[in-house]
């Protein structure tokens, strides 16, 4: 099947199931849902101002978390590379439970404390790992994977001393909310989150070509004129932004970043101006599929998104880790 094929099969999928995932778990649909968005109705109120921010929210965020996988991927040419192996996303999880400990309460305009604090944290985070491979040489894959689940570790251990230092209700709230989740009401945390995806994705998308090289190797990319260590900085920086925004409004939510490229790879190849879109798309529907089952699965309580995930994430990590032909999969152009 021809690449384009794909990416149009990919949309119309995407399509559906923007359409049709906010009915799921509706027992009776009527075409009030749909003409009704400022009722009083409580039916419509559901729909409009429940479902279909859930359903934006959690495709957007998709979308960001397989884009910065697709990007970290490449960059270190592993399949095992994502944000959430790396350190990023506990990085930016411990950024975002300090805010919630300190009980701080802030926003500078468009942008949420929460947030602010997210995204200092993802940057400690890569500042770290990167210092370490700067001692070891460079950006070596293994010395970064290992740092990374050092780091993550670490910070994964400052979150359970935060953690013991809360209150109770400091405490269930940073258990939730590391959880994962798409527990929001309105628009508004939709229109926060869009505008971390939307620059950190025209930065990766502005980076394909690049990505293209540096996927075959540092020596090839130097030799075709790329500045392997500025491109590599910048995606860090784009997918630090796009990581913290997911986390501080979802919570560390993981295994999209590294089940979503490699499925698109697998379908589509390993050409980033076709790979990109793919996981775009491919991301987005995941995790809106993923978020439909949670809250549905043992209706009227749910499930945290974070733990379908995981449940999910965990036989495909073993299955990349046996799989002897993932890593070379990503060397053929």
């Amino acid at each position: 099947m021809k690449r384009h094929t794909v990416i149009l099969l990919l949309c119309f999928f995407a399509a559906l199931v923007l359409v049709f995932a906010p009915m799921i778990g509706i027992k009776t649909i009527s075409i009030g849902h749909f003409l009704k968005p400022f009722s009083e109705d409580m039916d419509s109120y559901i729909f409009w101002k429940i479902r279909i921010p859930r359903v934006l929210t959690a495709f957007v965020a998709g979308t960001a978390l397989s884009l910065c996988g697709m990007a970290f991927q490449a960059m270190f040419r592993n399949p095992l590379a994502t944000p959430f192996t790396l350190g990023v996303s506990s990085g930016a999880a411990f950024g975002a439970a300090v805010y919630m400990w300190a009980g701080f309460s802030f926003a500078f305009p468009g942008i949420s404390g929460i947030s602010l604090f997210s995204f200092l944290g993802a940057l400690i985070s890569i500042f770290i790992v990167y210092g370490v491979t700067q001692v070891k040489r460079g950006f070596s894959t293994a010395t970064m994977l290992l740092a990374g689940v050092s780091i993550s570790f670490f910070f994964g251990s400052v979150i359970l001393f935060i953690q013991y230092m809360s209150d109770f209700t400091q405490s269930f709230r940073i258990v939730r909310w590391l959880m994962g989740g798409f527990e929001i009401v309105g628009f508004s945390s939709f229109f926060n989150l869009l505008p971390f995806v939307v620059i950190g994705t025209a930065i990766i998308f502005y980076h394909v070509n690049e990505l293209n090289l540096i996927a075959t190797g540092d020596d090839i990319a130097i030799s075709r004129g790329v500045n392997v260590r500025a491109t590599r900085t910048v995606l860090f920086f784009a997918t630090s932004l796009m990581v913290s925004g997911v986390v501080s409004l979802c919570g560390p939510i993981g295994f999209v970043g590294m089940m979503s490229p490699h499925i698109c790879r697998l379908l589509i190849g390993t050409n980033h101006n076709y790979l990109a879109p793919a996981s775009l798309l491919f991301g987005g529907m995941f995790l809106t599929l993923c978020d439909a089952v949670s809250r549905t699965i043992i209706a009227p309580a749910e499930i945290p998104v974070g733990v379908i995930t995981a449940l999910l994430g965990g036989p495909f990590f073993l299955w990349l880790l046996l799989g002897g032909s993932s890593e070379r999969s990503m060397l053929r152009q």
